[in-house]
């Protein structure tokens, strides 16, 4: 009994470091929000744009991310912080749910009441939760509800007979939930059915009201979204799939393979990841897997597989594969530990709270980084008001000295993004002219393309905003007569400026778009 009192008495102490570890990063990252002088990336001003007309979807993301930012905003008002704030929140609960799963299946193992903690500070400290902890992105709600799914995976085998059926409808609803966040939920329903195909006692586990009760609760929580999408279209799915690019022609592409393989140190951690890619291929060679080990590296292997073989065919981002890292957090601690390779461990965590300060130091003081020559990490997300307050002062200029605007367009995703969100108390209102798209191709390519495009009677006069004048030329085709040309340059750092392209436009008379490419024909020589 004694011994099982001082078990218990280190499990509760190692469980309060845990909170203490999880509550100051938590509170450094929500003051770097609120001191930061860095604007929205520009995605996140789309996703502030969309929490203003709360729906079951939308163009290119499902809506959890406009729920959050609606939540938070409501709270605390537009403001930056209040749209990130969610972020360093959710990250914080995803923590503390992934100590819950190692101790339920790594507590009994040697050095097992500091699973928990060591698996929370793995993930907690990689880096690619260290920058999701500032900006709000749908990786974040994703991976909350995937350590709440893998939770009750985990929990599901002890449960009683009674409450299982519970725990599985439990497990279906936190998977539909991480379905409305970001599609790539998809790859923990392929690992929860690679782990029943492969494991006996998993199959075991289940019962056919278990998985009823699964499939009932996942279908009621994520078909709202599939109905949604089969009004627009699939327009979401339709952007995934574009997202792939599997289209460009390009079969084989080793280099782009080895190019995300390596941004995987990056995105994880040079240890973890390490240790994570290392232990699974000599574990498994060696056959010395554990049955915790197996379940989690099913959750773990076909987001990081897949990518890969993606990255192989086309192209992949570094974070398309961060599902990985909600089982890989626990298997990398629980390896770690069992190897008795606590140095490895301290020195990988180590490496990366120094990390997590520097970063932290450059968000809430950008111009360390740029002495350290990381602006261009930042460029992003800087001098969008001011880009915006120059569009709005010639907007203002125009309509007082040469009559009435019928409208303000940009051919720029980005700058429509950043123009709704800084520009939200001129837009809209009675004296501004509305804000529109110009269409580059023959179908809108983005939200702000279907939603708002350019027309033939807001082309009447507007003013064109166009970003770095990329496609300057191509909107003067659809013009039948513009102005003299203004460039604004605003100055993000010592060595980097973003330039925007300002002229009035009149008698909005759209070239044809080729069926075959989508682009603008070569209109017709004028007489």
């Amino acid at each position: 009994m004694a011994l099982d009192e001082m078990a218990r008495t280190a499990e509760a102490r190692a469980w309060r470091l845990t909170l203490v570890l999880v509550g100051v990063l938590t509170i450094l990252r929500v003051v770097a929000l609120f001191t930061t002088p860095l604007e929205l990336y520009p995605d996140e001003a789309q996703y502030w744009l969309w929490s203003r007309h709360l729906d079951f979807g939308y163009f290119s993301k499902p809506p959890m991310i406009a729920w959050l930012i609606w939540a938070t905003t409501h709270v605390g008002g537009d403001g930056e912080a209040w749209l990130r704030v969610g972020s360093p929140l959710l990250n914080a609960g995803t923590a503390l749910v992934i100590a819950r799963i190692a101790l339920r299946l790594y507590g009994d193992q040697p050095g097992g009441r500091w699973i928990g903690l060591a698996a929370a500070a793995v993930f907690a400290l990689m880096p690619g939760i260290q920058l999701s902890s500032v900006l709000i992105t749908t990786d974040t709600p994703l991976l909350f509800f995937l350590s709440l799914m893998i939770w009750a995976c985990v929990a599901l085998p002890a449960a009683s007979p009674r409450t299982r059926i519970w725990v599985a409808a439990g497990m279906g609803a936190a998977l539909g939930m991480a379905f409305l966040s970001k599609y790539a939920a998809v790859y923990a329903l392929a690992g929860l059915g690679a782990h029943l195909f492969i494991s006996r006692a998993a199959r075991r586990a289940w019962t056919p009201a278990m998985a009823g009760a699964f499939f009932a609760a996942l279908f009621v929580v994520f078909a709202p979204n599939m109905v949604w999408n089969l009004n627009h279209h699939f327009s979401t799915l339709e952007h995934t799939a574009a997202n792939a690019n599997w289209k460009s022609g390009k079969l084989f592409n080793p280099m782009e393979m080895l190019s995300f393989i390596g941004s995987q140190f990056a995105v994880f951690g040079p240890v973890p990841f390490g240790v994570l890619a290392g232990g699974a291929i000599l574990l498994a060679g060696r056959k010395r897997l554990t049955s915790p080990d197996l379940m989690l590296l099913c959750f773990a292997l076909p987001p990081l597989v897949t990518v890969a073989a993606q990255a192989f065919v086309s192209r992949a981002n570094a974070n398309w594969a961060g599902a990985a890292y909600v089982a890989g957090s626990v298997l990398v601690a629980a390896w770690l530990l069992r190897w008795e390779a606590r140095r490895w461990l301290i020195g990988g965590l180590a490496l990366q709270a120094v990390l997590a300060a520097l970063f932290l130091t450059w968000v809430i003081n950008p111009r360390t980084a740029e002495a350290m020559g990381m602006a261009n990490s930042f460029k992003r997300v800087r001098g969008w008001d001011q880009t915006v307050r120059t569009i709005i002062d010639r907007s203002r200029e125009e309509q007082a000295l040469h009559g009435g605007l019928t409208a303000v367009a940009v051919d720029d995703r980005f700058l429509f993004n950043v123009a709704a969100y800084y520009g939200r108390d001129y837009f809209g209102t009675p004296q501004a002219p509305p804000l529109r798209m110009w269409v580059h191709e023959i179908a809108p390519r983005n939200q702000a393309e279907a939603e708002a495009p350019m027309t033939a009677q807001l082309g009447k006069r507007a003013l064109i905003a166009s970003l770095d004048g990329v496609y300057r030329a191509k909107i003067q085709q659809d013009f039948a007569r513009t102005s003299d040309l203004q460039i604004v340059s605003v100055r993000l750092d010592k060595k980097h400026s973003r330039r925007t392209d300002l002229f009035v436009a009149e008698g909005f008379q759209p070239v044809a778009r080729d069926p075959v490419t989508g682009l603008p024909s070569d209109p017709a020589p004028k007489p």
